[in-house]
């Protein structure tokens, strides 16, 4: 499927800003990359450090989920991560564009705060992990299995991201 089967409209995707996980042995940080007509998670990666490679590895899953980026336009914040030579080389070489917000703009934050609340919520709060593995374990669960297959989104009609995008495929 070409982006998310959207004809005529500029595809945005939207990487939110890496967010923590404990468990035991030390913290884990998830970057992800959502599509936001769908919602749908297309590239997530989780590293015990917060670097340039971890936000890479997320959009070169999101590249690898997708037949055709080229125009695409990647939103990002100012993270030090984004604005590396690294990421935005990396979306030049797709032929995708960068976007990012602007300076202490919580509004454009939206998305990302709603998909790590949910995580938070939904997956983690009360959950004590001894490795970091179980982490990557339940964060897969989570977001391949259950949030883009399953979980309902009021803005995809109320349906799941996979089902959305099914639904408006050409």
């Amino acid at each position: 499927m070409s982006g998310s089967g959207r004809r005529g409209r500029e595809t945005v995707y939207r990487a939110l800003p890496l967010t923590p996980l404990w468990c035991d042995e030390g913290w884990m940080y998830l970057a992800t990359v959502i599509d936001l007509f769908s919602r749908r998670v297309i590239g997530w990666s989780l590293s015990h450090r917060m670097t340039k490679q971890l936000v890479c590895d997320a959009m070169s899953m999101a590249f690898d989920a997708r037949d055709d980026v080229e125009g695409v336009i990647m939103h990002t914040d100012r993270g030090s991560q984004y604005c590396s030579t690294q990421f935005q080389r990396l979306l030049r070489g797709h032929g995708a564009r960068s976007s990012m917000s602007a300076k202490g703009d919580c509004f454009d934050n939206a998305c990302a705060e709603s998909f790590f609340h949910s995580l938070k919520v939904e997956a983690i709060h009360g959950e004590r992990f001894e490795t970091r593995e179980s982490v990557r374990a339940v964060v897969f669960e989570y977001i391949e299995v259950y949030y883009n297959r399953t979980r309902r989104h009021t803005t995809a009609d109320n349906a799941s991201p996979v089902k959305y995008e099914m639904a408006h495929a050409a």
